[in-house]
């Protein structure tokens, strides 16, 4: 039985009538239209500091683009603090650390989510250096991989004004998508996270405003913004 939290954090496989499921289809809509000059196939979701719901963003992102009938695959490249692991309900003993350093097969590392047709590359052992492990060789040939196996990659990283982890993964991904969350981020650290992203050549597609409540009602509400 999943707990009332888990049900929340995933919304969109949950409560799919939801008006935040909704806004979930709708913000997919946006990033395929975002790609019409562009094909994009990976995506890396971030924020511009901690707490501002990048996972519960990637990974309702993930269901409801899994639920159009896309092939997707979901990656946590969190290597400081994963959590995809624990929203599924799946095991992190090995994941894309793993993989990555040869020690784990990609059959060994993803897993299939029996509600979706969705596969999850959980996080793995946590190492000494994870900026290390995303700007890897290891890491761009396994993006690369994915990119011609499924439809859609997306990836969640850590914030980008803590640690540099996400700068190295943008410069060779598809897009980047930054969560804000409303009433917690401050503009200044909203505009340097988007210039620290754009000195490496990222393609930021947009911005998604969390936890904006609607005005007389407790449900969360997402907004997507085009960047100019």
């Amino acid at each position: 039985m999943r707990s009332k939290q888990l049900q929340v954090k995933l919304i969109c496989l949950y409560d799919p009538k939801s008006t935040v499921a909704e806004a979930y289809r709708t913000l997919r809509t946006n990033i395929q239209f975002a790609g019409v000059d562009r094909q994009i196939k990976t995506l890396m979701v971030t924020s511009a500091g901690p707490g501002e719901g990048k996972t519960t963003t990637v990974t309702n992102l993930a269901i409801a683009m899994a639920q159009s009938g896309k092939k997707v695959i979901l990656v946590d490249g969190d290597l400081r603090k994963p959590t995809i692991h624990n929203t599924f309900y799946i095991s992190n003993r090995l994941g894309l650390t793993n993989l990555l350093t040869g020690q784990a097969e990609f059959v060994k590392v993803v897993h299939r989510i029996p509600e979706l047709p969705l596969d999850v590359i959980p996080a793995g052992s946590i190492p000494p250096n994870p900026a290390d492990f995303l700007g890897s060789q290891p890491m761009q040939r396994l993006i690369a991989s994915l990119r011609e196996e499924y439809e859609m990659v997306l990836v969640d990283t850590p914030p980008i004004l803590p640690v540099t982890d996400g700068q190295l993964l943008a410069s060779y991904i598809d897009g980047v998508l930054l969560v804000l969350g409303c009433n917690k981020v401050q503009i200044d650290h909203a505009r340097k996270a988007i210039a620290l992203l754009k000195h490496v050549g990222a393609n930021v597609i947009g911005s998604v405003l969390n936890n904006k409540k609607e005005k007389g009602r407790n449900s969360y509400h997402y907004r997507y913004y085009a960047e100019d």
